[in-house]
């Protein structure tokens, strides 16, 4: 049996979910479903990442008493894939 490491299977997850923001935010403006993913598009989806990121936890808590949408909702899990990814090296350097 072939060695897998938890990881890359962790990283692929983080890519697919890049991808989603990418697909959902080309559908929101107003792209027709089916089109291939250009690199505008995978720009966009690293841009919400980063702001959804850089946003601060007030926002985020904000959002807590009004319902998510299926845009903040792959944000907030591509957030928690991040964290995966970093504890894991974390864990490999200590």
């Amino acid at each position: 049996m072939a060695y897998t490491d938890e990881l890359d299977a962790v990283i692929a997850c983080e890519q697919r979910l890049r991808r989603q923001i990418a697909m959902r935010l080309a559908e929101e403006s107003g792209m027709a479903p089916g089109h291939g993913l250009s690199e505008e598009a995978l720009a966009a989806a690293d841009a919400a990442i980063e702001a959804w990121r850089t946003e601060g936890e007030e926002q985020q808590d904000l959002a807590a008493f009004r319902p998510i949408g299926p845009l903040q909702e792959l944000l907030a899990e591509h957030q928690s894939i991040i964290e995966r990814i970093e504890d894991m090296r974390d864990r490999r350097l200590g």
